[in-house]
């Protein structure tokens, strides 16, 4: 297939509002993809050419992708960065400038020459490397027709925008064998052990639905986190759940842990699949504490305070994600991870087993010592036990518990009731529990704040595939947070509403819209209904707890949770 030929799928993608035609016209292109082209193609769809778990990035900003414009076409920097302005995205400025400016025929060049050149442009490093990834992606332009171009340099500064999510990908997939989404399940279910579309999509393609039957753990594939569910209380845990693990709930950053005793190999993921090793030196000396050739861990990375023997907040944990500070952080703020699940020992999959089985595995893998710690647990089926170690958690600074079904199987990416988190009793006047939002635009700052060009910013929660808003926040927010929400936000935004967000009432509309990739907690004192707000409801005196850069806005909270937390704030009030 042609590059030409997938620019044209990109446009008809990017131009269709419907998620179910996204799915027809996925599965179209998927069909007519070969085996040997569906996996780059995947990969080009997610603007990657890798998987998301793999460290590999572009590093190329505006100002080189306006040197290679200048550079392939022969014009002035001047023109091309007015154009730019002018659309407010360099992919629909370099097509522009290509049909302007060069000539009417171009070479033929198939998807997997150009994804092989984009590889190219992304592992190229060391002295010099930003001129060659220049003249690389000036040899490119030069040879594509002009909506190439614009979809093109659209993929090293992740700005795709197709608008279409993971999930539609895998009903693509389903479409494409059974013409429904009779396999999705299936597919995700797959795709949760092993998130690597090339992978999952390739073993489609040769196989079909059968493809995917084998797909099993694999160390340096990390798998999507189990996540928790919400109860209101002790008594309805127990009555749900019956007998129950309860652990402490740690104020920290979840960690998945690789490890292949063979060359010490090591690495890490977080719960959106970023690579973290880099983050955490202190892994590299854990093989004294492994009783196994290789295993999958799951954890929680908290930092320690060696002076006042206390487990510290999250918001300083997570310095380490300033990767120039790490070695002088990790000096000042040691981290102990508190490993409370095994997925994989030594090849064998132990995600289908009880957690009381795999806690048993779990405790002869982890020798004592540090930074692993076994996570400490009770087992109990009383709702006043459940409470009473809630409430010692709760004493000691962390922010409450983790109850698990004792005899539960590990549910990668799912939201089922095998574990639920207990964070407080419910309180008049303050929610029991926080909000987990995604961006999606802000507004430009009067006073003090217009200094930092943004003053108040919307957020939304998930419904279904779509985003839709549930409070506009402007307070509670310090100078500092402001400038960088701004920053972040400003590599984000996006000239028209991204079409994964539902209809926004016009008194809401945002004087920048940003693509939905910035995640934020909030809290809230209730959650009241809204006549104005897609979630069809709002949250009364919202404020930012933080900056969630481990989540992704695919783990973000949704609008059924969120009537879950009313109907339980409700029961509290009466």
């Amino acid at each position: 297939m042609l590059f030409s030929e997938l620019a044209i799928y990109f446009q008809r993608l990017e131009k269709t509002p419907s998620r179910n035609a996204m799915t027809e016209i996925l599965a179209e292109l998927f069909a007519e993809a070969s085996s040997s082209e569906i996996g780059p193609l995947c990969y080009l769809l997610q603007g990657r050419v890798a998987p998301l778990y793999e460290p590999i990035e572009f590093g190329m900003a505006d100002k080189f992708i306006i040197r290679a414009i200048v550079q392939a076409t022969g014009s002035e920097e001047r023109g091309v960065v007015a154009t730019f302005k002018r659309h407010g995205d360099l992919g629909a400025a370099g097509e522009e400038i290509k049909t302007k400016h060069t000539q009417k025929t171009f070479k033929k060049k198939t998807i997997l020459e150009v994804f092989k050149s984009l590889q190219q442009l992304a592992i190229t490093s060391g002295t010099g490397s930003q001129e060659k990834k220049i003249t690389l992606l000036s040899d490119l332009i030069t040879e594509l027709d002009s909506l190439s171009v614009r979809y093109l340099l659209r993929i090293p500064l992740d700005k795709l925008r197709l608008g279409f999510s993971d999930m539609t990908m895998l009903d693509g997939l389903s479409w494409m064998l059974h013409g429904d989404k009779t396999y999705r399940d299936r597919l995700e279910a797959a795709y949760d052990v092993r998130p690597d579309f090339s992978y999952i999509a390739t073993q489609v393609k040769k196989l079909g639905i059968e493809g995917i039957t084998h797909v099993r753990p694999v160390v340096g594939a990390p798998i999507l986190a189990a996540l928790c569910q919400r109860l209101p209380n002790a008594d309805e845990m127990i009555k749900k759940m019956g007998e129950v693990a309860v652990e402490p709930k740690y104020d920290g950053v979840r960690t998945q842990i690789h490890f292949k005793k063979k060359n010490h190999w090591i690495q890490s993921y977080s719960r959106n699949l970023e690579n973290t090793t880099a983050m955490y030196p202190e892994l590299a000396h854990i093989a004294d504490q492994i009783n196994a050739d290789e295993v999958i861990l799951d954890s929680e990375a908290v930092g320690y305070d060696k002076k006042h023997d206390r487990l510290i907040p999250f918001q300083e944990t997570v310095t380490r994600k300033r990767k120039h500070d790490v070695d002088l952080t990790s000096r000042s703020i040691p981290l102990r991870f508190y490993v409370f699940d095994i997925l994989n020992k030594n090849g064998e999959d132990l995600m289908g087993i009880p957690l009381s089985k795999r806690r048993a595995i779990l405790e002869s893998t982890i020798k004592k010592g540090s930074p692993l710690f076994v996570s400490p647990e009770i087992v109990t089926n009383k709702a006043s036990v459940l409470r009473a170690y809630h409430d010692e958690q709760i004493k000691k600074g962390l922010e409450g518990v983790v109850i698990k079904k004792w005899e539960s199987i590990y549910e990668p990416g799912r939201r089922g009731y095998n574990w639920v988190k207990f964070k407080e009793e419910g309180k008049v006047g303050k929610l029991s529990d926080t909000v987990d939002c995604v961006v999606m635009g802000y507004y430009k700052g009067e006073g003090k704040r217009t200094s930092f060009g943004i003053g108040a910013f919307l957020v939304g929660i998930k419904k279904g595939e779509k985003y839709v808003s549930i409070t506009k926040i402007g307070t509670g927010v310090s100078d500092a947070q402001w400038k960088e929400l701004k920053k972040i936000l400003s590599s984000h935004a996006n000239v028209t509403m991204p079409k994964q967000y539902a209809e926004i009432d016009k008194t809401l509309i945002p004087d920048v819209w940003v693509d939905p990739e910035m995640v934020v907690e909030i809290g809230a004192d209730d959650i009241t209904k809204s006549p104005i707000h897609g979630a069809d409801y709002a949250l009364r005196f919202p404020r930012l707890i933080r900056i969630r850069n481990d989540k992704s806005a695919e783990q973000i909270t949704t609008t059924r949770e969120l009537e879950t937390m009313y109907k339980n704030q409700e029961s509290i009030k009466k």
